[in-house]
């Protein structure tokens, strides 16, 4: 049995952010990786395989959706599910990021306690698809 933490790939540009929801996400007892633009998540998803990815909209070089679009595209990485965060609360850009392959949308500022709750709900979806396939 594969006693390992999950990881979550968090992906956002914003110092402020990265420092609070790591610290709740590493209490919470996952293990915790960060990029801070479109490419870097890219190539963290790629060589870390990460089970849940929490994904700024709004990023430099490569925006959230571009990425999102990217991971699910690719075979290998498809199957991991995506938490999209975003201070744009608009109901079309919420549309969109669900129709590019994210899993979940959450907008800034948010309740940590339902980022946990929502990232619990994602990673139990996805950890038992995993576990019959």
């Amino acid at each position: 049995m594969d006693e390992r933490k999950l990881r979550i790939l968090l992906v956002d540009d914003e110092p402020s952010i990265i420092k609070i929801v790591r610290k709740q996400l590493e209490l919470a007892g996952y293990d915790v990786l960060i990029a801070v633009n479109g490419p870097e998540a890219l190539s963290q998803a790629q060589s870390a395989g990460p089970d849940l990815i929490i994904l700024d909209r709004m990023l430099p070089q490569l925006n959230g959706t571009e990425v999102c679009q990217k991971l699910k595209a690719s075979p290998e990485l498809a199957r991991i599910p995506i938490l999209m965060l975003s201070a744009n609360a608009r109901h079309e850009d919420q549309l969109a990021s669900l129709q590019h392959g994210a899993d979940a949308y959450l907008t800034k500022p948010f309740a940590l306690q339902e980022l946990l709750e929502r990232i619990k709900a994602l990673l139990e979806r996805s950890v038992g698809r995993r576990d019959q396939g």
